[in-house]
């Protein structure tokens, strides 16, 4: 099996696998929560990932944190961008296939500068 890095694949999986995630975020959401505005949303990731930056902190500071609390978090973050991108009517695949795709070109460009990204 090859491992190595395609950015082809990686967009092409962006594209078809985020769209159905997003898409199925959307309808749960919908069905089961009261609407909420793409304000309420933004706030909402803001406090998730606030959450995550204070354990990330309190384990730099050398207290143990348990691993389950990491995932928790980092999903807390997740379905909380899924639900601001569905609230602005964003289309997260395509947005993030389109920076992926600036990234590489930028990093192309300065690794032919002998430049690291």
């Amino acid at each position: 099996m090859d491992d190595s890095f395609s950015l082809y694949e990686l967009l092409t999986n962006v594209r078809n696998n985020l769209k159905k995630i997003q898409g199925g975020f959307d309808l749960y959401q919908k069905e089961c929560f009261e609407q909420r505005t793409s304000q309420f949303f933004c706030l909402e990731l803001n406090g998730e990932a606030g959450e995550l930056a204070n354990i990330e902190k309190k384990e730099w500071k050398g207290r143990k944190i348990s691993p389950e609390r990491f995932d928790d978090e980092a999903a807390d973050v997740l379905i909380a961008i899924l639900n601001y991108a569905n609230a602005r009517k964003i289309d997260l695949a395509e947005a993030v296939a389109c920076k992926l795709t600036k990234i590489e070109n930028k990093r192309i460009e300065m690794a032919e500068r002998g430049e690291k990204y």
